[in-house]
């Protein structure tokens, strides 16, 4: 099979930027990518860009012809919208391109801009990724409906907020050496506990910030990468999506995402590995419990066995399994559009040592980036393979 390479890879600093726009951060993550690669813009065929937002936070539709040339390219540009897995449904299709032979060289990214507009309109505007009619006008906000997931899967599984905080602590710890991260300082378990509340269980520290950012990659065919001598080890071999319905009460089980499940199993038969043979994952932390969700659809624990994944290490960067070794969405940031392509960087890098983190999987292979949209209505699993 030809399984893309990763060419390259460029992301801003995650945090607050009010005074950039969308296409001035997509210009430095695009055109940083395309240096690192060693990629012509010339050779480039096409743009697939991820955004979610951009009509309310920037007043711009019509996005991803205008990225194409902040980066300086005249190519078809195709922008890709699922919530919060905006950027993984751009990868899987790039991936799919490749695949096929439609061509060889691909920029994929994403953008966000988010805190120009301020906390609670920020808020009002991720709610528009749940159900309008059922669900925000009746007052839900993502951090409720993480909330009553939250409080679903204690009652189903048992767990504790001190479980949740451990995650947060984790991810906070894994951040310290992370240069884009937007939250670089430590926490304590007691932090998290004490913290204002925001939806019960959880409080201000179960939540990932409000993000600026914009993330890309360049992705190339074996064949291209083999004629222009590229150092390119790590490939996506595996791609998979699932769906679910998009509001809560729609589904028989809120302490579990199926849509998840649905598409790591897909990623993983279409890679030919396991759930075993996975050495560390970046998932989609938007809310502490959303990690452990996210461990468990990943089939790396079972259903009600997450929970306690942080607290006895084993997710920490010393354990057997790191998860999120960037910071998660909980401490790296979470410039909506952008994550999902920020996630597969951060494992390309882990797995051709160049990520600070590095050397907590110093013998790793595989890797899995784990994107969900909304309450894991949309959800995207790519695994990434190095050569050694």
């Amino acid at each position: 099979m030809n399984s893309p390479r990763i060419a390259g890879a460029g992301v801003t600093q995650f945090g607050k930027h009010p005074e950039r726009t969308g296409r001035d951060l997509f210009a430095e993550a695009g055109l940083e990518a395309l240096d690192a690669a060693g990629v012509s813009p010339d050779d480039v065929e096409a743009l697939h860009f991820g955004n979610f937002m951009g009509e309310l936070t920037e007043h711009q539709g019509h996005q991803a012809p205008l990225m194409a040339e902040a980066v300086g390219l005249n190519v078809p540009a195709t922008r890709f919208e699922a919530a919060c897995a905006s950027a993984g449904a751009g990868v899987r299709e790039a991936v799919k391109t490749i695949r096929n032979g439609e061509a060889d060289v691909l920029l994929v990214g994403g953008a966000e801009r988010m805190t120009n507009v301020g906390t609670a309109a920020a808020t009002d505007g991720l709610a528009i990724a749940a159900d309008d009619l059922y669900e925000v006008r009746a007052g839900m906000t993502f951090p409720a409906a993480y909330g009553l997931m939250a409080r679903s899967y204690f009652a189903e599984f048992g767990g504790s907020r001190e479980d949740l905080a451990h995650v947060a602590v984790k991810n906070h710890e894994h951040a310290l050496v992370n240069e884009h991260a937007q939250l670089r300082s430590e926490i304590t378990v007691e932090d998290v506990l004490s913290a204002p509340p925001v939806a019960d269980p959880l409080g201000l520290y179960d939540a990932c910030p409000i993000t600026d950012g914009a993330a890309a990659m360049v992705l190339v065919s074996e064949a291209y990468a083999t004629e222009h001598g590229l150092d390119a080890p790590v490939s996506i071999t595996g791609t998979g999506q699932g769906g679910d319905s998009l509001a809560l009460q729609d589904r028989p089980d809120i302490a579990t995402t199926p849509a998840a499940v649905d598409a790591a199993e897909e990623a993983y038969a279409d890679a030919g590995i396991g759930a075993g043979d996975v050495d560390l994952a970046e998932v989609h932390d938007c809310f502490t419990i959303a990690e452990v969700l996210a461990i468990e659809s990943l089939g790396l624990y079972e259903p009600g066995e997450g929970i306690t994944a942080a607290t006895d290490g084993e997710t920490t960067r010393h354990g057997d399994t790191p998860i999120n070794l960037s910071g998660g969405l909980k401490a790296k940031g979470h410039p909506v559009g952008a994550t999902g392509v920020a996630q597969i960087a951060t494992i390309a890098w882990v797995l051709d040592g160049t990520h600070p983190r590095a050397d907590a999987v110093p013998d790793g292979t595989v890797g899995v980036a784990h994107n969900a949209g909304g309450t894991a209505a949309s959800a995207t699993v790519h695994v990434l393979e190095v050569d050694r």
